[in-house]
């Protein structure tokens, strides 16, 4: 993996695991556009999903990838610049495909600074609050002592301590998930939801749309 710290971004491949990342850059103040939880499919995987438990636009912080389509045919988009906009559409489609236009082999991702963070959890009352300031990502996870809420939020530490006071809750620890899904990580009524997706063990992925389908068949 390749940290380039000046122009905030972060090259990795598609298998590198997400809790690698955060390792990776620990102690350097600038954050991946995933919170510390590892699950099934690495890097490549997230992207495919179309990112995990984010409460912003995760499609703008893909800045450029390369993928192999099912044809074998490998395809580059994007580019590792921010303003190099050359494939932009691409990597749009790419984001949230959820395999059907290829595999991920190198995504090029950009990096958020900060200088405080916090990884929090609460009970889990079945609904997702309004908390303010916004943390970056929320979801909930269902174990044998219930379902529980977790925040995890980086930034200015003034904004941070905010966040604690409005969250509560006590410390979470980085989560690996990846035994709990040991078949992918699939759509429908599993133990595992944020915003977007209720996840489970396994699955289809949403059906696309005929426009969608038309392009895979191309790539």
């Amino acid at each position: 993996m390749e940290v380039h710290a000046a122009d905030q971004y972060l090259v990795a491949p598609g298998e590198a695991g997400l809790l690698e990342v955060h390792a990776l850059l620990a102690g350097t103040g600038l954050f991946p556009p995933f919170p510390p939880v590892e699950l099934p499919g690495g890097v490549g995987g997230l992207v495919a999903r179309g990112g995990f438990a984010q409460t912003f636009f995760f499609s703008a912080e893909v800045l450029g990838l390369t993928f192999r389509t099912p044809k074998g045919r490998r395809v580059r988009a994007g580019g590792v610049v921010v303003k190099n906009v050359q494939g932009y559409d691409l990597v749009r489609l790419f984001v949230g495909s959820f395999g059907l236009l290829g595999q991920a082999e190198e995504v090029v991702l950009r990096l958020r600074p900060g200088r405080a963070q916090a990884f929090l959890r609460r009970p889990f009352s079945g609904s997702f609050p309004r908390l303010v300031p916004t943390p970056r990502f929320l979801f909930a996870l269902e174990d044998e002592e219930g379902p529980w809420l977790y925040a995890y939020h980086f930034g200015h530490p003034k904004e941070v301590e905010r966040f604690r006071e409005a969250f509560g809750g006590e410390e979470a620890r980085p989560l690996d998930l990846r035994p709990r899904f040991p078949r992918g990580l699939g759509l429908g009524e599993g133990p595992l939801w944020d915003l977007r997706f209720r996840y489970q063990d396994g699955g289809a992925p949403p059906p696309p749309p005929p426009a969608f389908l038309r392009l895979a068949r191309v790539l």
